[in-house]
């Protein structure tokens, strides 16, 4: 696995321990398995960017300490230039672009998602707490969600309840962009 996995997971293992929660307590209120969970803290799995929110806001700091083990400073405004956002890979299906990693104290964390297209339709589908909107910047995507299948093209939008399982597809075998807003 690699050092960026590893330095997270030491990261949630030290908040996890400051706050004198064991890994099952912790994994119980993250609804999943304590195994799961313990790959997750070793740097051994990836952990979806949904997972990593949840964790933020449980400890109750920024994603951004997270990712990259500095606070946030910013608290008027926080300039991401065009590809500089930090890159969070957490999931072999998406690639998240961490648009505002130094604006302290966010109600939403934002992001740029690519979906690249792959052979396998079937999706691995995920669930976090909260709500998403999505904004598709490029490409087309199909949207599962709910027992429904969404196809979404440049300019189109959804907000969801992302506690129901859901996953995207890039459709036309091309990369898909889109706006993420995790609330």
């Amino acid at each position: 696995m690699n050092e960026f996995a590893k330095e997270i997971g030491l990261r949630i293992n030290d908040l996890r321990e400051l706050s004198e929660i064991s890994t099952k307590d912790f994994a119980e209120q993250l609804k999943i398995d304590e195994d799961t969970y313990i790959l997750y803290e070793k740097g051994e799995k990836d952990i979806p960017a949904s997972l990593l929110n949840e964790i933020a806001n449980i400890f109750d700091v920024d994603l951004s300490l997270l990712l990259t083990g500095e606070e946030t400073r910013m608290n008027i405004f926080d300039v991401t230039k065009k590809g500089k956002g930090t890159s969070v890979d957490r999931s072999k299906e998406y690639e998240y672009e961490n648009l505002c990693k130094r604006f302290a104290n966010k109600k939403s964390e934002f992001f740029i998602v690519t979906v690249d297209p792959k052979e396998d339709k079937t999706p691995s589908l995920n669930n976090h707490p909260g709500q998403e909107f999505n904004y598709i910047l490029e490409g087309s995507l199909k949207l599962f969600i709910h027992n429904n299948e969404i196809e979404l093209n440049p300019g189109d939008s959804v907000i969801f309840d992302s506690t129901h399982k859901h996953a995207m597809v890039a459709l036309n075998n091309k990369p898909a962009k889109f706006l993420a807003v995790l609330m």
